[in-house]
């Protein structure tokens, strides 16, 4: 099969695309025929090393953790899937070498639920890893009631979009930083745009002069600081990108693979409560492009790689 790989840390020049053998599928593992792979900001920070301490990397690296498909071959021990299912996985191991960057990928059934039937194969690759970090986040660390107030950091993009959709749904209030361009985008999604930049804080403490009842950071230093000087009185905190949070009273959160999470987030993409926004694809050939645009850090929800491949 052709696969994007690597071989050294580095920069997006690294990526290459190589024929390299197809997958070994594990009794408890289910051969996947990749249509669309998102691009996630933890794959070019695993690209570049970032991810060394916690994530060994096997060289050559196949990146990417995001995948919507077809099943081809369900393992033995797997009775969950069928050939011709269609799915959607985040396929995280605890190290780098077998991504979904590639014509096909052998994924654990931990990993997959059945997609959206009313989401697009490329829309449908945007949803696990930023829908899972969001709801695990909302319900499982911040646990947000009916009727608090919620700010979401970097609302417009791949985690922060989908946080205001879920957010919303929970009952909450969501005011989302976000730059001008992207403030009617917030407001579709369910939130109250406010602007990044200096007075930020007072722009946050006119719509909530109480403070806010949570944050959820998804961008870090100066942005986690203000975070903490906007929370009520008994106000949570979590951090999915800088770990000094605990500084704060706060809690980081590492996504992990739960099916039972990713069944629910298929079933609410389906009742039309959470959507994906696709800002661009690029064709697996040109996945270092794909990489280069979203260490801009400037997205609109979701860039997503397509793959042809062979049948």
């Amino acid at each position: 099969m052709k696969a994007i790989r690597y071989s050294r840390y580095g920069g997006p020049e690294v990526l290459g695309l190589e024929e390299v053998d197809d997958p070994v599928v594990g009794p408890d593992s289910v051969l996947v025929k990749v249509r669309a792979a998102a691009v996630n900001p933890v794959d070019w920070k695993c690209r570049e090393g970032h991810l060394d301490p916690i994530l060994q990397a096997v060289f050559p690296v196949i990146p990417g953790w995001d995948v919507s498909g077809v099943v081809v071959r369900p393992g033995v021990a797997v009775p969950e899937f069928a050939v011709g299912d269609e799915v959607i996985g985040y396929v995280r191991e605890d190290f780098l070498s077998r991504g979904t960057f590639a014509e096909y990928v052998a994924a654990p059934v931990r990993a997959l639920a059945l997609k959206p039937r009313n989401l697009t194969f490329e829309e449908a690759a945007g949803l696990p890893l930023a829908g899972l970090t969001a709801y695990q986040v909302l319900h499982g660390v911040l646990e947000v009631k009916r009727g608090e107030t919620v700010l979401v950091h970097a609302a417009a993009g791949g985690v922060g979009s989908l946080a205001v959709q879920l957010a919303a749904h929970l009952g909450a209030r969501v005011i989302g930083t976000a730059s001008e361009y992207n403030h009617d985008f917030v407001r579709r999604l369910g939130g109250e745009p406010v602007s990044y930049g200096e007075g930020l804080v007072e722009r946050v403490r006119g719509l909530a002069p109480e403070g806010v009842d949570a944050v959820f950071d998804t961008v870090g230093g100066d942005a986690l600081r203000v975070s903490a000087n906007l929370l009520a009185p008994e106000g949570r905190l979590a951090s999915i990108v800088d770990n000094e949070v605990v500084d704060y009273g706060g809690r980081y959160h590492f996504v992990r693979p739960a099916p039972q999470d990713l069944r629910r987030l298929s079933e609410l993409a389906e009742q039309g409560v959470v959507s994906v926004h696709v800002s661009e694809t690029f064709p697996l050939e040109r996945a270092a492009d794909a990489h280069r645009l979203n260490q801009e850090g400037r997205t609109r929800g979701k860039i997503v790689v397509t793959v042809a491949g062979k049948a």
